[in-house]
């Protein structure tokens, strides 16, 4: 485990730098709580001053130098000390001594845990604050006693008191990704930033704790955690010192809320004396937040809740959850949520005895997509006696925690209780899904079609039709799944979840077919309908997503996936471990990603989609597809070549519905590798074979690649009348007047302007493809007008518009971009070891100033060396240059 690298704090490292160098002048001290990163951003705000422009001395108070006269500065001040002269001669005296070391420059004063300095030094601090040369910075711990004279620092206004609080999600995310050497899959960095509560002490040891008991695993290279977290001895220690020592009245107050939080205050006071109550909230033990009209009870931290449970006896732990069980019960189940922790509370005490009560609990953690949590239910459920009903559910359950082998056991242990057609389509569409899905079993289609024409029930026929549908669908059985779901809605006896799974199915096939108006539409009532299906079939959500996913990636429509990926449904999957959900929806982040150019996180995002796929074959494949295709985007050939390989390896063959993504990455894993013949001759197979499948939609992404390599005469499509073939170019204008949105002419637009050799019409392409984001498309239409004009002296236009869409990407390598690249001259590696080298901005742009090709032969380089920052200095560097043409400075 490397050194932990600083992350995050930007504004707040730039604040302290301002507070010296700014024109003001004035210091700054940052407050906060023990391990919330106040020293170390003291340490690097110090570490980034120039030491020649400044006489800088670092102080590091502690309560052993506290009880010393001037001992919090002994570091700074000289050892001997003049005799006989009064305390204010003495300080007057270290304050000369300092200026004289200072040698006329600006004086720093950093002063880590300022709060311990003894009285002499903290009077000498406050004394050379006043000096126009000195600046005072530092840090203090919230909740000590300040001296005085500190405290006097910002009350006479000779400093800034900046409040530091914890880091963000998203910032302890990098701190683990930069700790770990590697990503770290989003559910466990969740939990991870939720128990340290941004913290970076805290999240420093639960790390260790987690890496020393091999809690964090590495798949894919993605980190993830299992979970379960053995507190080491300094974490223990560390929460156990906060805490502090508890009377039994507020210990009892604190162990209540560790097992019930969020604990309703009425529910608390009416088991602990109130008294107590408000101790552990004057100690900073607890906290109160509203919820509505209750007001809820949670620890102060989520980890004083870890500890209090860890160090609690079985015994008592097992009475106080059913205490809150018996407590919740006699005020009444008021709140959804309320059946669910009474449920979880008996089980957990050991007074679970209600096989109801478990399996109604059961439906509601899994209609959260809490799959671990619904799984102990409904098998605790089954154990109670709970019959066809708990083992149906757990099968279910099951089946989404990628256990289908124990799924058909439970199912089969239940056979022999199946009495109506009701049970036996429940039985059949179950055990149907956890064969086809889970165990890969093509022949369930037939098997599960064969029994439906047994059942005499209507409702009961429908259910099993809705499930035969979606499974033709996915074995692309296109119009036998039409056929059929369209009955099932026709037919008015089908249930609700049966009429909108057929729905779903019809949803996903429209978009396939470029039907995206009609595809929306359904999506549309699906989703209307969600509060009366999501009960009984809430995996229904998922046949949703893939239809919703499929209209939104077909159609470029970015923010749509913006939306969804962001959505209350991708929390409760990835907060439940719901994967095949959690790693649809990174599926879909990846590609948006992609064709927004920005390949790091494309390539993060996918590689986190297969590790959650692992051990799931129903979108494996398709998530090492996209691994493959943002490998290949930034050129990483021998990545995109092994994802690809995986691809293969994972597909479930009952998954044909996806072969068009898996076979377009293959496309671009043969043009990444050079071999452009071959992904020519790929892609026109393809978009014959989806032509064919009546899949309209994905020939127009596939025609879309045809034109990227710019093949957009090459032959493919129907034989006409004469008996050619009508060109890429061709076909696209007639999927234009077919397929919905705006795309489909766009993208024949591009194709034409390509056949007919128009930079002029290209770069116009090119705007209207990154006005959808499309940035990688953009920037490949904007480099073949370039291409073309090559001939012509009027190459600003086009070298700006792609220096401007490059600088919006990542690392990207595409073989309309590399085609740019002809052989370096001398003048042009120079400037490729510049910036290989890390040279200033200012050096590069010189170098590309003398240069008589700037954009077109280093731009892709250069850029992808230099980061966000490093573009936006680069152009404005060139742009300074007298003479310099604006459009070569771009």
């Amino acid at each position: 485990m490397s050194r932990w690298d600083f992350v995050g704090r930007t504004d707040e490292l730039n604040r302290l730098l301002s507070a010296v160098g700014g024109p003001e002048g004035r210091g700054l001290l940052f407050s906060g709580t023990a391990g919330v990163g106040k020293s170390r951003l003291l340490r690097e705000g110090v570490a980034a001053l120039p030491t020649d422009g400044y006489a800088i001395w670092t102080v590091a108070a502690s309560a052993t130098t506290a009880a010393l006269p001037f001992g919090g500065l002994v570091q700074v001040l000289p050892a001997d000390q003049p005799q006989g002269l009064s305390p204010a001669g003495i300080l007057r005296w270290a304050v000369e001594v300092l200026q004289e070391q200072a040698a006329g420059r600006p004086i720093v004063l950093a002063i880590d845990d300022a709060h311990l300095l003894d009285p002499p030094s903290a009077a000498l601090v406050h004394l050379l604050s006043h000096s126009e040369n000195a600046t005072v910075i530092g840090t203090l711990r919230d909740g000590e006693q300040i001296p005085l004279p500190i405290r006097a620092l910002w009350t006479d206004d000779m400093v800034d008191l900046v409040e530091l609080g914890p880091l963000g999600a998203a910032e302890t995310t990098g701190l683990l990704a930069a700790i770990l050497d590697g990503p770290v899959d989003s559910g466990s960095a969740e939990r991870l930033f939720r128990l340290s509560a941004g913290n970076p002490l805290l999240l420093r040891e639960l790390v260790l704790a987690a890496t020393a008991g091999g809690e964090l695993t590495r798949t894919y290279g993605i980190w993830k955690w299992t979970g379960r977290l053995e507190l080491a001895p300094s974490l223990t220690e560390l929460i156990g010192t906060r805490i502090g020592q508890l009377t039994p009245g507020v210990r009892a107050v604190v162990e209540l809320v560790a097992f019930g939080e969020p604990l309703g205050l009425h529910l608390l006071e009416q088991a602990v004396d109130p008294a107590d109550v408000e101790t552990a909230e004057e100690r900073g033990l607890i906290r109160m937040l509203r919820n509505d009209r209750r007001l809820n009870v949670r620890l102060a931290h989520p980890l004083y809740g870890e500890v209090m449970r860890r160090q609690c006896p079985v015994s008592r732990t097992r009475r106080l959850q059913a205490t809150l069980a018996e407590l919740l019960e006699q005020v009444g189940k008021r709140r959804r949520d309320d059946l669910l922790r009474v449920a979880v509370w008996r089980l957990d005490s050991g007074t679970a005895q209600d096989p109801a009560l478990l399996l109604e609990a059961a439906a509601q953690a899994f209609g959260r997509y809490d799959v671990p949590l619904a799984t102990r239910l409904a098998r605790a459920a089954l154990e109670a006696d709970g019959g066809f009903d708990a083992a149906e559910l757990l099968a279910t359950i099951l089946m989404f925690g990628d256990q289908p082998d124990e799924a058909i056991r439970v199912l089969d242990s239940v056979a022999r209780e199946i009495h109506s057609d009701g049970r036996r389509s429940r039985w059949l569409t179950v055990r149907g899904m956890v064969s086809y899905w889970g165990l890969s079993r093509e022949s369930t289609v037939e098997e599960i079609a064969a029994r439906a024409g047994e059942l005499a029930d209507l409702t009961a026929r429908a259910r099993v039709r809705a499930f035969e549908a979606i499974m033709r669908l996915h074995r692309l059985d296109t119009r036998a799944a039409l056929r059929l779901a369209q009955a099932v809605l026709d037919r008015p006896a089908s249930s609700v979840a049966s009429r909108e799974l057929a729905r779903c199915t019809i949803a996903h096939l429209r978009a396939g077919q470029g039907q995206y108006r009609r595809s929306a539409t359904a999506v549309a009532r699906v989703q209307a309908e969600a509060a009366r299906w999501r009960g009984e079939m809430p995996y229904l959500q998922l046949a949703m997503e893939l239809a919703r996913g499929t209209r939104l990636a077909l159609s470029g429509d970015l923010p749509g996936i913006d939306a969804i990926v962001a959505d209350e449904f991708a929390d409760l999957a990835g907060a439940g471990e719901f994967r095949l959900g959690t790693g649809y929806l990174a599926i879909l982040q990846a590609y948006a990603a992609r064709l927004r150019g920005q390949s790091d996180e494309a390539l993060r995002t996918s590689l986190g989609a297969c590790a959650v796929l692992a051990t799931s074959r129903v979108y494996a494949g398709l998530a090492h597809a996209e691994r493959a295709q943002a490998a290949a985007l930034r050129g990483e050939t021998g990545h995109a070549v092994e994802a690809m390989a995986e691809a293969d390896r994972t597909h479930a063959p009952g998954m044909a519905v996806l072969y068009p993504w898996l076979e377009q990455a293959r496309g671009a894993v043969y043009a990444a590798a050079g071999d452009l013949p071959g992904a020519t001759k790929h892609l026109c197979a393809l978009a014959e074979r989806v032509r064919a499948d009546g899949l309209a939609g994905h020939e127009v992404l596939v025609l879309l690649d045809l034109v990227r390599l710019d093949q957009a005469a090459a032959p493919v499509g129907p034989t006409c009348t004469d008996g050619g073939r009508r060109t890429v170019a061709q076909r696209l204008a007639d999927l234009s007047e077919r397929v919905d949105g705006a795309l489909p002419p766009l993208v024949a637009r591009y194709a034409r302007a390509a056949v007919e050799d128009s930079p002029t019409e290209l770069l116009a392409v090119a705007d209207a493809l990154a006005a959808r984001d499309l940035t990688v498309f953009a920037a490949e239409a904007a480099a073949l007008a370039l291409r073309r004009l090559r001939r012509s002296a009027a190459t600003g236009p086009a070298r700006e518009r792609l220096a401007a869409l490059l600088s919006r990407c990542d690392q990207v390598s595409t073989p309309a971009l590399r085609l740019l690249r002809p052989a370096l001259s001398d003048r042009e590696r120079q400037v490729a070891r510049l910036a290989a080298d890390g040279a200033t901005s200012r050096a590069i742009a010189e170098q590309l100033y003398l240069s008589s090709r700037t954009v077109e032969n280093h731009l892709q380089r250069v850029y992808s060396k230099l980061g966000v920052a490093g573009r936006a200095e680069l152009r404005a560097a060139l742009r300074s240059m007298p003479g310099h043409d604006g459009a070569d400075s771009a």
